[in-house]
C-alpha cells in the first residue's frame, strides 16, 4: 500500500528531503508540505516541474498551523520533520501533536540527504544560526584561491519566489542578484562571495545544482544555512559554535548532528565571550565529538569611525534570521554601540510599521534592535519606513551587506561588519591537507 506522508518544512530543507527520498519512490505519496519561520512561503505549490511525473499537479504547501487539520481525516501515515534551528522541546511538541492522531513522526534522514560529489567538498555548518559560519565560508574560499584552486560556493536554499524558475540559480555578478529578484537575506549571503570573485549556486534542486557546479569547481564549499546539516557528503566538515549561546550545541535540532560529526569545531567570537562560556562548548565537544579538532577564533568588528558613536542615541540594524528565530539578543551593531560609548540603544518598536511590527509581535524576545527583514518588496519598504521613523542620532547598519544599497536612510548612518580573524594556520593547514 502507498504510504501517505506530510513533510514539515520552511522552504528549503523540506524540498531537498522530498527530492532525495520521495520524488521517485512509487511506494510513497507526499500529500503536502507545511511551511513556517519565513513569511510568504505558504499557500503555494511545489511545482510539477520539480516534483516529477508522479505529481502532475505539484504538491500543496500549507501553513504549519493547519497541520492538525491535515491530520484530522486519518489518511496520513507519517509526518517527516524537515527544517532547522529549532529546540528539541519544539520538535517534541510537534511529535506529540502528530502521534495524538495515531500517525508516525520522524526526523529527516541526514545521511540519505547528503549527496556524493565528484569534487572535494568542504562543508561549513553551525550549531545555531548567527554563529558566523558565513565568515568561515568566505575565509575557506580565500584560502583556496590563494592555493590556486577554483572554489564554488553552494548556498543553503532560500527559494522564496517562483520555485520552477529557481531550480538552479548561478550568481557571478551583482546583476545576477537583480535578475533572480533576490531578497535581503539572499543578498546577504551571495553578495560577499561575488565581491570576492567566488561563484555561488543556490536554488531548489540540489542534485541539478551540484551537477552544474562541478563543471567549474575544483572544490565545492557547502555554505550552510541556519544550523542545517550539509546537502553534500563532506570531505572536510567544519562546524561553528557560538559562546554567547553555550550549551545550544546540545539543544537545537539539527545542529547537534553538526556538532557531533564535524572534523573541526570552531568556536567563534572568543575575545568577547566569558572563559566559562567557551569552556562549556569545549567540555561538550570532549564528550560528544572527542575526535574533532577544536579551534578558537575571533571575529573582529570593522568600524569605519568609532568616534562617531560616543554619546549618540543609536538604532542598531542586525541580521534578521539571527535575531528572530535564531534567538540571538544582539549582534555586531549592539556590540559596537556598547563598546564605543553610545548613550542609548533605541528600541524601534514604537515606530515599527507593517510587516516589521508583525515581526516584533511574532518574536517578542528581540532586544533593542531592528532585525533586517526583507523577504519581499513590501517588507523592505516597511523596513525603510521604520528606520526613517525612529527617533535616533545614528543608525548602525550591521548586516552582512550594506543595506544602504537597498534602503534610503535619511539620517546619519554607518555600516559595520564582523570579519573572521585571518590568523588561522590550523584552518589553512586542514584545507591544504585536503586538496594536496
Amino acid at each position: 500500500m502507498t504510504r501517505r506522508i506530510i513533510i514539515m518544512g520552511a522552504a528549503g530543507r523540506d524540498f531537498h528531503v522530498f527530492n532525495c527520498c520521495y520524488r521517485e519512490n512509487p511506494d510513497i505519496e507526499v500529500v503536502a508540505f507545511t511551511a513556517t519561520q519565513i513569511p510568504h512561503i505558504d499557500d503555494r505549490r511545489y511545482p510539477a516541474e520539480l516534483a516529477g511525473s508522479a505529481y502532475p499537479d505539484g504538491v500543496s504547501i500549507r501553513p504549519e498551523e493547519e497541520l492538525d487539520a491535515l491530520l484530522g481525516d486519518g489518511q496520513i501515515d507519517e509526518v517527516v520533520f524537515a527544517y532547522s534551528d529549532v529546540h528539541f522541546d519544539y520538535v517534541d511538541a510537534r511529535r506529540k501533536l502528530v502521534e495524538a492522531h495515531g500517525v508516525m513522526f520522524s526526523l529527516f534522514d541526514v545521511d540519505a540527504t547528503m549527496l556524493p560529489s565528484s569534487k572535494l567538498v568542504v562543508a561549513v555548518t553551525a550549531v545555531r544560526t548567527g554563529c558566523g559560519k558565513s565568515q568561515v565560508s568566505r575565509r575557506i574560499a580565500h584560502i583556496l584561491l590563494e592555493m590556486g584552486k577554483r572554489p564554488v560556493a553552494i548556498r543553503h536554499p532560500m527559494p522564496y519566489g517562483n520555485l520552477a524558475k529557481q531550480a538552479v540559480q548561478r550568481f557571478e555578478t551583482y546583476e545576477d542578484l537583480d535578475k533572480h529578484e533576490c531578497t535581503i537575506e539572499e543578498r546577504e549571503e551571495y553578495e560577499p562571495h561575488i565581491r570576492n570573485g567566488v561563484i555561488v549556486y543556490a536554488g531548489a534542486d540540489y542534485a541539478a545544482i551540484l551537477e552544474q557546479a562541478e563543471q567549474e569547481a575544483d572544490v565545492i564549499i557547502w555554505d550552510g544555512g541556519n544550523n542545517d546539516t550539509p546537502f553534500y557528503k563532506p570531505d572536510l566538515w567544519i562546524t561553528v559554535a557560538d559562546p554567547f549561546r553555550a550549551g545550544h550545541e546540545l539543544e537545537y535540532f539539527p545542529g547537534t548532528e553538526n556538532f557531533a560529526r564535524a572534523d573541526i569545531l570552531l568556536i567563534n567570537k572568543v575575545s568577547q565571550a566569558e572563559p566559562g562560556e567557551i569552556a562549556v562548548i569545549e567540555n561538550n565537544a570532549s564528550k560528544v565529538n572527542p575526535g574533532a579538532k577544536v579551534l578558537r577564533r575571533e571575529s573582529t568588528l570593522n568600524i569605519p569611525d568609532a568616534g562617531l558613536i560616543a554619546g549618540k542615541r543609536v538604532l542598531a540594524i542586525e541580521d534578521g534570521p539571527t535575531t528572530t528565530h535564531g534567538g540571538m539578543p544582539f549582534g555586531a551593531g549592539v556590540v559596537a554601540a556598547r563598546q564605543n560609548g553610545a548613550a542609548e540603544l533605541v528600541d524601534p518598536r514604537p515606530w515599527a510599521v507593517g510587516e516589521i511590527a508583525e515581526t516584533f509581535d511574532k518574536y517578542p524576545s528581540i532586544g533593542p534592535l531592528l532585525p533586517a527583514m526583507g523577504y519581499g518588496d513590501a517588507q523592505i519598504r516597511d523596513l525603510e519606513a521604520t528606520v526613517n521613523a525612529v527617533d535616533c542620532d545614528l543608525v548602525i547598519v550591521a548586516t552582512p551587506i550594506d543595506l544602504t544599497r537597498l534602503l534610503r536612510i535619511d539620517k546619519p548612518h554607518m555600516y559595520i561588519a564582523y570579519r573572521l580573524s585571518a590568523s588561522d594556520g590550523e584552518l589553512t593547514a586542514a584545507v591544504s591537507q585536503l586538496v594536496s
